[in-house]
Formats: C-alpha cells, sequence, structure tokens
C-alpha cells in the first residue's frame, strides 16, 4: 500500500488558459514515434502505398505558404506568390482500422514546420476549443498555422459540421493546408468504410480545397484481442487505488456529476498526473448529454494510455439500446472499445495486488 491516500478526479476543477489549449493540439502520446516510415503497407493493399507517397508529397509541399495567406486575411504585406496548384488538404477515406490516424500523425510530424505552427485534434477537440475561445479568437489563433489536421470528423451532428465547416473556410483564405479523416454517417455504420462523398459534401464550399485519398484494407484491429475482463469487486479496486501511486479513486455517479461541471476541453488537464484511474458502482448513464461527456473523457484517458479499473457493471452495459441505436452510435461503440482496452490495461493492477 503507498503511504497517501488516491487522488480524486471529482476534486478537480482545473483552468487551462487558452495558449494550453492550443499548444495541447498534437498527435495524442500513442502516436509520438508513427511516422511514414513506421505504416505498413499491405501488400496486397496498393492504395495504401500510394496514400504514403502522396501524403509525403504533401508534407513537403508545405513550405511557408500559411504566412503568406496571413497576410492577404489582415490586408497587409506584399502580394504574395502564386499559391501551389492543386487542393490544399486531403481527405483520407478508408474503413475502421486501416491506419487513418497513423497517417494523418505521420503527416503532421513530417511537415516542415515547428509544433507551434501546426495542429492535430479530432473534430470534437476542435469544436471544444471554439467553445471555450470563442469563434473569431480560434479564427486568429490558428491562422498562423502551417497545417491543421483533424481526425474524426464527426458527421452526425449537421449544427457543429456546419461550425467547423465554416471555421475551416476563414482559415483556407488564411493559407492552412487541412488534412481530415471522418466517421460514417449514422445510416452507414456497418458499411465498412468511410464515404468520401459524404464528407465533400457535409463541408459544402469546401470540398475543392481537398483531395481524397482512398485506403483499402482489413480493419487490423480484429486480430483476436483478448476479451476484457469482467468488472472487480469494490474491495479490489479501492484496494489497488490505494497501491498504486499516482492513481485515481471516484464513484462512478458522483463522477458523471462532476463531469458537467468541467468544460470537456479541460478533460485532459483533468487526468493530468494521473496513473490509473479507479472507478465504484459503474452503472449505465443516465441520459445522451451524460453520456457524449463520458465519451470526452473515455478519448482523452484512451490518448493518454490511463488504464481503468471499474467495479459495477462491464463497459459494454454502459450505454442504452435506444443510445446505441441511435445518431451518436458510432461515439459510444468507440467509447466502450476504448475503456474495453483500458480495462484490459488495468487488469495487472488488480491481479498484482
Amino acid at each position: 500500500m503507498t503511504d497517501a491516500a488516491p487522488l480524486s478526479l471529482c476534486a478537480r476543477e482545473p483552468r487551462v488558459p487558452a495558449d494550453r489549449l492550443v499548444a495541447e493540439m498534437v498527435p495524442p502520446p500513442r502516436f509520438d514515434s508513427v511516422r511514414f516510415s513506421t505504416y505498413i503497407p499491405d501488400p496486397n493493399q496498393p492504395s495504401q502505398t500510394e496514400a504514403v507517397r502522396v501524403l509525403e508529397g504533401f508534407a513537403a509541399g508545405l513550405d511557408g505558404t500559411a504566412d503568406s495567406g496571413k497576410r492577404r486575411l489582415f490586408g497587409f504585406g506584399k502580394a504574395p506568390k502564386k499559391a501551389p496548384a492543386g487542393p490544399r488538404g486531403v481527405y483520407l477515406d478508408g474503413g475502421y482500422g486501416v491506419g487513418k490516424t497513423h497517417l494523418l500523425a505521420s503527416l503532421w510530424h513530417a511537415t516542415p514546420a515547428e509544433p507551434a505552427r501546426k495542429a492535430f485534434g479530432t473534430f470534437v477537440e476542435l469544436t471544444n476549443l471554439v467553445g471555450a475561445l470563442g469563434f473569431q479568437q480560434t479564427v486568429r489563433t490558428l491562422s498562423g498555422h502551417r497545417l491543421l489536421c483533424i481526425d474524426e470528423f464527426e458527421l452526425d451532428d449537421p449544427g457543429d459540421t456546419v461550425l467547423v465547416s465554416t471555421l475551416l473556410g476563414k482559415l483556407v483564405d488564411a493559407g492552412v493546408a487541412l488534412a481530415a479523416t471522418s466517421n460514417t454517417l449514422p445510416g452507414k455504420l456497418g458499411e465498412g468504410r468511410f464515404a468520401a462523398a459524404d464528407f465533400m459534401r457535409e463541408i459544402q464550399g469546401l470540398s475543392a480545397h481537398f483531395r481524397a485519398l482512398r485506403i483499402d484494407g482489413e480493419d487490423y484491429r480484429h486480430r483476436g484481442l483478448p476479451e476484457a475482463p469482467p468488472p472487480y469487486s469494490d474491495e479490489q479496486v479501492t484496494k489497488a487505488a490505494y497501491a498504486t501511486e499516482g492513481a485515481s479513486l471516484d464513484a462512478f455517479s458522483t463522477l458523471l456529476d462532476h463531469l458537467a461541471r468541467v468544460h470537456p476541453s479541460r478533460y485532459g488537464a483533468l487526468t493530468d498526473g494521473i496513473t490509473a484511474v479507479c472507478l465504484t458502482g459503474v452503472r449505465p448513464v443516465p441520459d445522451q448529454s451524460t453520456a457524449l461527456r463520458l465519451v470526452v473523457l473515455a478519448d482523452r484517458l484512451y490518448d493518454r494510455e490511463v488504464p481503468v479499473l471499474a467495479s459495477g457493471l462491464p463497459f459494454d452495459q454502459l450505454f442504452s439500446e435506444e443510445m446505441l441505436n441511435g445518431g451518436y452510435r458510432k461515439k459510444y461503440f468507440r467509447a466502450i472499445s476504448r475503456l474495453t482496452a483500458l480495462a484490459r490495461d488495468a487488469a495487472k493492477l488488480a491481479n498484482s495486488r
């Protein structure tokens, strides 16, 4: 047992300055070391090799044109040189588990600019940034960037899609290059791949700025992953929390209430320094607003590879059948998948005590 009691997420109400929100728009830790060279194309899927070739060329072509775009936007400076021919954005179109995020993060790493001038985040993180900073401040903050990468562009929320499309239009005018992946529309969840036409339609006038790259292949995650461990007892979870330095311990229902008081843009800061999350009394989430907040927390924990040890119900019973059949079902399935993976990672905490 450790000398100190476990930490509590519910005792934290982080205040995150705007510059940190933007500075944290980088590939998550699990993608720190990925590069084009570490992406292993399937020899039976030539589109994968072609995607790497195109993206390497795209990264090499980002040679500072964002500066000239910014001069145009704010009305000063000499007339810029002619912009490079062709689209200033790429859209990675492929099914689940073909490595789109790996390639998107590799593009970020390969782009010849200092980290402060390129941004990487999910669609939800981008909308949270707008919520925290305001639309105009977000435009001003990101306009000086050379590249903006958006993972999992959401096509299931029309309001947010219009908001982000408008934002991207402003950034394109400022000379920012764009790259995106996207999720499926709700009615196409089982088709096994994303539809470039849907993405192009949803971003309306921006479609001319994107070149769609089709990435074929089988889901690499369907390779016999071990089953998630069953939930533990309250006593086991509590004992593991006390025995693990840097672990947090909270009642699940209390944590859900606390998340309503913390802006989702701060959920990353909420987990600062946490080595493991221990939860007692996991139960179905009561409503959709709560469920969507939990999805964001699950994403931040997964990005940071923080194991989750829990008692109560297994994570595949978090969301009601109505939720799993509704418009946000892909978010919920993603959260279940990620929390299950983190529960597998946490098994050693309970089993070693």
